[in-house]
Order: C-alpha cells, then sequence, then structure tokens
C-alpha cells in the first residue's frame, strides 16, 4: 500500500530549483526522487513524470532559441521567458502539491 506523503513531493518539485546554486541536478535529482519513491508514495508518480516532462520540454525549447537568436533576436526572448519559466512553476506546483493538487506543468510535452 502506498503512503501519502506531500512533504517529499514538494521537495521533489523545488529540487528542480538546484540549478540556481549549482547550474546542474535539476533534472538529476527529481529523477532520482521519483525513481527511487514512484511505488511507495501515492501521487509520486504523477508528479514526478509532469517534473521530468517538464524538465526535458525546456531543455528542447532552449535548443530551439539557439538558432532563433539569429533571426530578430527572438531566441533571447525565449531564453528570458524559459528563466522565468525555470523560476516559477517549480514554487507553483509544490505548493499545488502540498494541497494534494495535480501537477500542472503548461507547454509541457508528454514524453513519459
Amino acid at each position: 500500500m502506498k503512503k501519502a506523503n506531500n512533504q517529499l513531493i514538494v521537495a521533489t518539485h523545488l529540487s528542480q530549483l538546484i540549478d540556481v546554486i549549482t547550474g546542474f541536478g535539476g533534472l538529476i535529482i527529481p529523477l532520482i526522487i521519483w525513481a527511487s519513491y514512484k511505488d511507495k508514495i501515492y501521487n509520486m508518480d504523477e508528479h514526478g513524470k509532469a517534473i521530468i516532462n517538464f524538465r526535458i520540454s525546456m531543455f528542447l525549447y532552449l535548443l530551439l532559441c539557439i538558432p532563433l537568436i539569429l533571426v530578430l533576436g527572438l531566441g533571447i526572448l525565449g531564453f528570458i521567458a524559459i528563466g522565468i519559466a525555470y523560476m516559477i512553476l517549480p514554487v507553483i506546483n509544490a505548493v499545488k502539491a502540498s494541497n494534494g493538487e495535480k501537477p500542472n506543468y503548461p507547454l509541457s510535452v508528454k514524453f513519459i
């Protein structure tokens, strides 16, 4: 039987922000937590998949922004928008997780 542990789910969402401090790990840490606890904690699988899909989608969007820099500098606006999304969306979804709500990362492609 799976246990409910909203605090670990909240920590998983917030662990994406480790990129701000170290520059990496924002995908690795949630991936490890999700893989370790997806079968043990209620709703961890749903939240973990949303986080991983968000991180992969944002990485692909960053790659798309690189050639767009040459087109009137649109890539720079894309970098700024993605940077804001990286900072705000994990916090919003952590609050949702603490309230027992489903995660919602807009513009995320469902890979997993």
